[in-house]
Parts: structure tokens; sequence; C-alpha cells
């Protein structure tokens, strides 16, 4: 369990990384090389920033500052960078858009992890392992009744 747990975090840290290396190449590249969708660019940003914040969460799960930390300063720096660039324009906004949509990947993965944590809680944490056995059978055979717990 432990190593499927380490393998996924491991996993998930490789793609967010590579998510923020293409965000960088579709911020800093010419115009003409950026890939782009048939959505407004607010949208773009947004999704862009979503995901990377989701993956990065999800590779640091103790270390949410930092992924905070990560995501804002990328989008201040990116737009920041994007001033030295003869064909692109920096704005506050496009910044202000990448910062939200980070944010709310964030948000979104510590508010799930937080309601399923919640919920298990209830029923793993007996206060001896006699307990454990006798509730885990009442639970089984409620289940074959058709009664919920």
């Amino acid at each position: 369990m432990r190593y499927e747990v380490h393998m996924f975090q491991k996993t998930t840290a490789s793609a967010a990384w590579a998510c923020l290396a293409f965000i960088v190449f579709a911020t800093i590249s010419p115009i003409q090389f950026r890939p782009s969708l048939p959505t407004s660019p607010t949208f773009e940003h947004l999704a862009a920033f979503a995901v990377f914040a989701v993956l990065l969460t999800f590779a640091y799960p103790r270390s949410t500052a930092m992924v905070c930390l990560v995501v804002v300063g990328s989008a201040i720096l990116l737009e920041a960078i994007q001033m030295l660039t003869p064909d692109r324009d920096a704005r506050a906004l496009d910044a202000i858009q990448k910062i939200a949509g980070g944010m709310l990947g964030i948000i979104v993965v510590n508010v799930t992890r937080s309601r399923r944590g919640r919920s298990r809680t209830a029923i793993l944490r007996p206060r001896n392992k006699a307990r454990t056995r006798l509730r885990w059978r009442w639970v089984r055979r409620a289940g074959r009744r058709g009664r919920t717990v």
C-alpha cells in the first residue's frame, strides 16, 4: 500500500512539473507556436493552472503552503517574463486569472480530501481491535439485509 502511494505521488509530481514546462512553453513561445483551444484565453489560463495545481497538490499532499507558493510564484513570474518577449504582452489580469485557477485546483483537492477523510474516520477508528471486528461483522450483516449503518 505505501509503495503504491509513493509511486502515485512520484508520478503526479512528474506530471505536475511536465505540466508546468508545457505552460512555460505556451506562455513564452512566439505567438505563432502557441497552442490554443477554441475557447477564451481566460478559460485557458484558469484550466491550465487548475490542472497544474491539482497535480501538484496530489504530488505534495502535506505541503499545501509550498504548493500555493509555487502556483502563485509561477503565475507572477511567467507574466513578468512575458514582458521580455517582444511579441507577447504581460497583463495583471492574466496573472490574476492564472492564480485564481491555481487556487481553485488546490481548494477542490483539499475539500475533496477532507470530506473523504471525515467519512472514513467515523468507521475506521474504534477504541480497540475487538470492537473493530465486531463492528465490521455488524456492518457486513446489516449490508446483506439491506439496512444502512
